[in-house]
Parts: structure tokens; sequence; C-alpha cells
């Protein structure tokens, strides 16, 4: 079925489905979850089951999440039939300002606007051509739950929200015109990569302040220490490099070499980047690696008695990693409260003393 993607009908439609992906999804989403006994902001839930329901509740959102892409991609590419050239228009706005006639300046109305009010200021202006703007609303209405759910839906987008989400929006509706000039299904228009990418960067930011406020009531003093740090720290040596700096190695002590081998490159699955035997030494080195994670063992080749030693991990996947090493024994499958955080966390024990915690990643 064809449609004009610009008419008040499609318009009403797609601001309809912008409140039912943003505010109702959420709402109910939030209001089963809290029955259910399960917790979304990353600590420890009531429900024992709680790692089945957020995978059947992620299904939903997935699927939920499809539906919106596809009537994105209906309205913008499905519903149209091919036409006979390549369209290309790149001036900016010019539909929109072709659309409404005003009787004084931008600089008048904007004058009258703070001095006499709004209903005052726009009294001056005419709109004589609907469809220029309604295009203009549709375009960013239709990206605006994209920016809203791919925080709310992937981790990867909530630790760089303040980005991701709209360079998202902006590559979404880069596609979209090119498949659009391809398949002549349209026209490659700039006036859609500014619109589109606006509502994106308006969804990550109702994001931002409905989404993430509700699940961190402590967000304003979390923000003030921010500030205050960020303040602080710019004169400070590693500040220009805090993005690319990370610990990638650590230390700890053993005291024979089989349960090593045994533990962390059988059971744990590092692997032995380096092996050294110093001379005139009993002591073997070794250096285990996976993926960017490095862990320096010194072995001392006898028995002793080490103090306690710990090695912290982050994960973004814990209820599979849980899953894992309860299959190797591991855990108890039980989850702890990080008390720095208040998410969720592993702990299990190795050879030597050596607790190991896996936090969530979210939370870490």
């Amino acid at each position: 079925m064809l449609i004009n993607p610009n008419s008040i009908t499609v318009n009403i439609l797609v601001t309809i489905m912008v409140v039912m992906m943003i505010f109702v999804l959420p709402a109910i989403d939030r209001r089963v979850c809290g029955k259910l006994g399960i917790d979304l902001s990353g600590k420890v839930s009531e429900n024992a089951q709680a790692d089945r329901l957020l995978k059947l509740r992620q299904l939903v959102l997935y699927l939920m999440f499809a539906i919106y892409i596809f009537a994105v991609l209906y309205l913008t590419l499905l519903s149209r039939n091919a036409g006979s050239d390549f369209q290309v228009h790149v001036d900016l706005f010019q539909d929109a300002a072709n659309s409404v006639r005003s009787d004084i300046g931008l600089m008048d109305i904007l004058k009258i606007m703070f001095t006499e009010g709004i209903p005052s200021a726009l009294s001056h202006i005419r709109v004589i051509r609907i469809s220029g703007l309604t295009q203009v609303y549709m375009n960013i209405a239709l990206l605006v739950p994209m920016g809203y759910l791919l925080p709310y839906m992937f981790s990867w987008f909530r630790r760089r929200v303040m980005i991701r989400p709209v360079m998202a929006a902006f590559i979404t509706s880069f596609l979209i015109e090119n498949v659009q000039l391809m398949t002549k299904r349209g026209l490659y228009d700039a006036d859609d990569l500014v619109t589109n990418t606006f509502g994106g960067w308006i969804g990550q930011m109702m994001y931002i302040a409905v989404a993430y406020v509700l699940t961190h009531p402590d967000w304003k003093k979390d923000l003030k220490q921010y500030r205050r740090w960020k303040h602080n720290a710019r004169k400070a040596v590693l500040y220009p490099f805090m993005r690319k700096i990370s610990v990638s190695r650590t230390t700890l002590y053993a005291a024979d070499e089989t349960a090593i081998w045994d533990f962390y490159v059988k059971t744990l699955g590092f692997r032995v980047r380096k092996q050294l035997v110093p001379e005139n030494s009993n002591e073997t080195a070794f250096l285990l690696e996976a993926a960017h994670t490095q862990i320096e063992i010194k072995c001392l080749n006898r028995k002793e008695e080490f103090p306690p030693q710990y090695l912290t991990f982050s994960c973004s996947d814990l209820p599979a990693i849980r899953k894992r090493l309860l299959e190797h024994g591991l855990d108890d499958g039980i989850y702890e409260t990080d008390a720095y955080t208040g998410g969720r966390m592993l702990k299990f024990t190795g050879p030597d003393n050596v607790t190991f915690t896996i936090l969530s990643e979210d939370d870490a």
C-alpha cells in the first residue's frame, strides 16, 4: 500500500509510535519488572529466576525494536514507488522556509517573543504550506525512539550515551538517504539528515532525563562529584590520557606450576604468553593473557602460605559467566552486591589464596 509520508494521518501515526516507544513501553517494562522482583538498575534482584526473565524481557524488547525499525523502513522506502530520475536536494530547510511567511523579520519576532509572549510572536507568522512543516516534524519524530531505545536496551550505547545514540541516528539516516537515492524511492535530502539526527539527539536526551534519572536516584550527587573531580583533575598528569589508559596487567604469587597450568590455563582459559626461568633461581615467572588482560604470576615453586590476593574483572554478560562457573564448580550461583556501585558481582576462589571477583560491566 502506497501512502503519503507527509500527510497529517501519517504524522499522527508517527506521533503515536513515538509515544508508545518512549513512554508506554518503558513504563510497562518497569512496572512488570517491579512486580516480578527484577531490578533494572544492575543491582541484585529479589527474584531467583531474574536471569531467565531478563533474557525473555530482552527478546520482547528486541521484537518491539524490530517492529519500530520495520515501520521506519516502510515509511521511508517500502511505501514508495521508484521514480524515473535520481534526485538530490541540498538546500537546508528551504522547503520549511517556503512554507511560512512573516510580516516582520526574525529578530523582531524573537524580540516580541521575549517581551510580549509567544502568542504575540506567532500572530506575525502565517503558514502557507502545511506539508513542508509536517515533513520536518515527521523527520524529527521518526528517529526519536531510536535515540531513546538504543541506550535503554544496550549497555554499549549507555557507556557513551552523549554521543553513540545520536551517531547511530545519523548513520541510519545517511544509509536511508543513500538507499532512497540508489533505488529512486525518494530523494537524497540534506534536510532529512539534519532533522533525523536531531530527532536521535532528542531521544537520547529524553533517555538521560527520564530513564537514567529514574534508575539512578543519586544522579544529582554523582553529577556534582563528577564536575568537582573534572575541575580539579584538568591539571593532573594523567588527565589528558584517561581514555587511552587502562589497567592491563596485575601480579600474583603462586606456589606450584602445575596448579597454574590446571587452573589459569585449562580451567579459566588464559594463554601463556611468556614463561621465564631466571638463572640461579628456583622461581618461575608466567605472563598469562586473555584478550587485553594480562596476569603476571611469580611461582616460588615451594610450599608457602600466601596472604589474601585479589583479582577483579568486569563483564557485560554476568549471567552467562555465572552459568559457566557453575558448570565448572567454581561458583555457588549466588550474586553478591558490590559495596561501591551497588551492582551485581560474582566471587570464586582459586589456588594460592586468590579471590576472583567479576563485576557487571554496566556498574563497574
